[in-house]
């Protein structure tokens, strides 16, 4: 059992200790001068020391006892320094050679520690280098719920990586990770398997073979009655799946979105945060935004604008801006939130770049509605969209540039951009390597270039010259903005040529 193969582990340890204190190589016993190196540290180095040197048993009851060290505590599996210490004592090679054994009493130990320690870089790559996956794939088949446990968890944290989805998919592991998905007795299991899943999503390659296997009605059937680590994996793989225009309907009729929007009252962060991008997703599509809208939906994506997480209020944030485009009448919904406008304003004071990129998003969005457009105004959206526009970080500054050409339309906001400092640093913009910056940023200065005094201001920051690039864009939009601005300097110049002449 492994209770008493860990009891023996110890004795063996034990007598082994000052054994292998004298023999030990001064820089493998002290890598470190460093005194708070936790004594775990040590206990790693010395049973690294027995899986080089050891034969079966003694590998087992080592494995067995580096298992017994609290790996569950934040403390020898958590422990950034005993997982760099197992790296450097040469133990990832060795673990994965152990990987291959046909024994499950070996293999337990060898994929929990594997697992634990994948949560650092340096293992994901290592796990993947090594060939360690097609390994981890090959045991989710075993009839052994531990060992699959581990091995789910291990592919969950490594799929981030491209190549370790590519391979997961290629060596047949997608299925089996669905099969897992049944095992409703096993909460363990069932968050490790959606985890997997997850993250194997990310690749729109193995969506598509997910699809074969009915997942996206597995997934729905897990959205209700489970512990909130499965409905975290779950919501995550969902807004994955979700990509795919022919899912957001399938979720629709499995009663999905349903599931969905009664999430949204749950106060775990990460479930949140997945859970309004799942809606998010499913919002493009018109017909389950008619759902969403009827369900109430909205009203809660929106007071998730108040989280105390920015990653939640960003995301809820992105959520907001398809429910905004396809809704039914959306200027009206938006103004049925009473103080749901001046929450959107009063964001754009957030120090978080994502929760600012993402109401200047909604803005835009917003800002189609002449009615809200004028309450925008009146709760001061103009200063603090102007005040952003210092920023260098291209994933703010295409928003930003949209949020500000929308913005335009109304009243003597084109004016009151100028006077706030807005209009030089958006010519700076035309000089980012994206093209969507570029693109909103030439249809901002274009609806700002109607003011004569932005004019003047543009033409001393040397716009005309991008512009006149710009417009030999394949874009015919982009095309007819870059034009449009350029026509208007054109004739301010022209009047006032012509004022001289007089």
């Amino acid at each position: 059992s492994k209770s008493s193969a860990a009891a023996t582990s110890v004795e063996l340890f034990s007598s082994s200790e000052s054994e292998s204190d004298e023999e030990a190589d001064p820089s493998e016993r002290r890598p470190e001068s460093s005194t708070d190196l936790p004594p775990e540290y040590w206990q790693i180095q010395k049973l690294v020391k027995f899986l080089k040197g050891g034969d079966q048993t003694v590998t087992v009851l080592s494995l067995c006892h580096m298992m017994d060290l609290s790996l569950m505590q934040e403390t020898c599996s958590k422990s950034t320094k005993n997982k760099e210490a197992i790296r450097r004592a040469g133990g990832i090679p060795l673990l994965g050679r152990l990987l291959q054994s046909p024994l499950e009493n070996m293999l337990i130990p060898v994929v929990g520690t594997l697992q634990e320690c994948a949560s650092e870089e340096s293992y994901r790559l290592a796990i993947q280098t090594e060939g360690m996956i097609q390994d981890l794939v090959r045991n989710l088949s075993r009839d052994n719920q531990e060992l699959q446990m581990h091995c789910a968890s291990a592919i969950f944290k490594c799929a981030e990586d491209k190549k370790t989805r590519d391979v997961v998919r290629q060596h047949n592991g997608l299925q089996p990770l669905v099969a897992l998905l049944k095992e409703n007795n096993n909460k363990e299991l069932l968050a490790a398997a959606a985890g997997a899943v997850w993250k194997c999503s990310i690749s729109t390659e193995n969506v598509v073979k997910f699809q074969e296997f009915m997942s996206v009605e597995t997934l729905v059937g897990l959205l209700s009655d489970q512990p909130e680590a499965v409905l975290v994996n779950v919501a995550g793989a969902l807004g994955e799946f979700l990509r795919l225009p022919e899912n957001r309907a399938h979720i629709r009729r499995c009663g999905g979105i349903r599931r969905l929007v009664d999430l949204l009252s749950r106060t775990n962060q990460m479930l949140l945060v997945n859970v309004t991008k799942a809606i998010g997703a499913c919002a493009t599509d018109k017909e389950n935004m008619a759902i969403i809208d009827q369900l109430d939906g909205v009203r809660l994506v929106w007071s998730l604008l108040k989280n105390p997480s920015a990653d939640v209020e960003s995301s809820a944030a992105w959520a907001l801006c398809p429910c905004i485009q396809n809704a039914k009448d959306s200027g009206e919904m938006v103004r049925s939130f009473v103080g749901g406008l001046e929450v959107i304003v009063n964001l754009l004071k957030s120090t978080n770049k994502e929760v600012l990129a993402s109401i200047c998003s909604v803005i835009t969005k917003i800002a189609k509605d002449e009615e809200n457009l004028a309450v925008l105004t009146d709760h001061g959206v103009v200063p603090l969209l102007a005040r952003l526009t210092a920023t260098t970080d291209d994933g703010l500054r295409g928003p930003l540039a949209e949020a500000i050409g929308h913005c335009c339309r109304w009243s003597s906001n084109r004016a009151d951009f100028g006077e706030a400092g807005a209009v030089a640093p958006l010519v700076h913009f035309l000089r980012s390597k994206d093209s969507a910056v570029r693109r909103s940023t030439a249809m901002a200065l274009h609806q700002l270039s109607k003011d004569p005094l932005n004019i003047i201001t543009m033409h001393e920051k040397g716009v005309v010259k991008p512009l006149i690039v710009i417009m030999a864009s394949e874009d015919e939009e982009l095309q007819e903005a870059a034009a449009g601005c350029v026509r208007n300097i054109r004739m301010l110049a022209l009047a006032n040529m012509k004022s001289r002449s007089l």
